[in-house]
């Protein structure tokens, strides 16, 4: 009976050890499974989102996005607007000194007075020699001295001319011109081209800071001097209205109008340009597919208030990123996640 009861027991324990083995070996493996294909199901999923970075047949980097994305990021693009600008060449100059002009013109002014005096007192000696009331020697003395003071005034004239040229110098109120070239209500800038460039008479010049401010500014004359780092020819301008505040010595660049047809294209907003590779860029954005972005080269030559202007790459037909083209760029270099 003992014998009976045991035997009993080992099987009852053996069917509950069966069945407690089944149950932690063999039934989780389903949840397992299901918990494996959600965790590669995510990340394809996620994957699919992420931005992709290709290149077309150009070389040009291509990002696709979906249109969530595209909104989530805040990227927005736009119809460039269409200009048409005169033909220009480029030069670089800076801003003029005007004190060494103000003081040649006192030295001047002063000469003047002195040449006035003096060839008074030759006179008035002369007359009084011819009575006999003043001798012949102090006549000589008035002689030399008026003929001094004359070619004083000569060598100031003839350092204005050289210095500043003849079209400045002749200016027909020059004394109020340097008053305000003195108080920078008026600015002179020198423009000089790259050697081998050759310009008779420009119409006009727009003059462009390095902060990128533009201002317009009338021809004056030729540079009377070559200047020794550029080595071509140089030409004076004025800017009649100095609301950029441009001071004495400040670098900027020169667009010189020359005659000739109208150049076409469109102007590219500041905010639109990115720098890489030496170069600027911009995103252009598929239409077809509204999910494409093609990082395009431009060249940054025209520099205009509303932005650069731009004749190649884009036409006033294509969408360009007008905001959130930095993020893209960033995507691209990381690689975005995709190609």
């Amino acid at each position: 009976m003992k014998n009976a009861l045991l035997i009993l027991v080992f099987i009852l324990a053996a069917i509950a050890g069966g069945f407690f083995w089944g149950k932690h070996h063999s039934g989780p493996a389903a949840p397992g499974a299901a918990a494996g294909a959600k965790a590669d199901a995510k990340p394809a999923e996620e994957e699919g989102e992420a931005p992709r970075v290709a290149r077309d047949a150009k070389g040009n980097a291509v990002i696709t996005m979906s249109d969530e994305l595209q909104g989530d990021m805040g990227i927005q693009a736009a119809n460039p607007a269409a200009l048409r600008l005169s033909p220009e060449v480029k030069g670089y100059g800076r801003v003029l000194d005007p004190a060494p002009l103000a003081a040649l013109m006192t030295e001047l002014a002063s000469a003047q007075a002195a040449c006035l005096a003096s060839s008074n007192e030759f006179a008035r000696l002369k007359t009084l020699e011819g009575q006999g009331n003043a001798s012949t020697r102090a006549l000589q003395a008035a002689d030399a001295a008026a003929q001094r003071d004359q070619l004083a005034v000569l060598s100031a004239q003839d350092r204005l001319v050289l210095s500043w040229g003849k079209a400045l110098v002749e200016e027909p109120n020059l004394a109020a011109c340097i008053q305000s070239l003195s108080a920078l209500d008026t600015v002179l800038v020198r423009i000089d081209l790259p050697v081998g460039e050759k310009l008779e008479t420009p119409a006009g010049a727009r003059i462009v800071t390095l902060s990128g401010n533009t201002v317009d500014a009338a021809f004056v004359g030729l540079a009377p001097n070559v200047d020794p780092q550029m080595q071509g020819r140089g030409f004076n301008f004025q800017v009649r209205s100095n609301a950029s505040r441009l001071a004495p010595g400040e670098a900027v660049v020169g667009y010189l109008k020359v005659p000739g047809e109208p150049l076409t294209g469109v102007v590219i907003p500041r905010e639109a340009v990115v720098r890489a590779e030496g170069a600027g860029w911009v995103y252009l954005l598929d239409k077809s597919a509204a999910e494409a972005f093609t990082r395009t080269e431009i060249a940054l030559d025209h520099p205009t208030e509303a932005g650069w202007f731009v004749t190649k790459g884009v036409s006033a037909g294509q969408y360009v990123v007008i905001q959130g083209a930095q993020q893209l760029l960033s995507i691209e270099l990381k690689g975005g996640g995709g190609e």
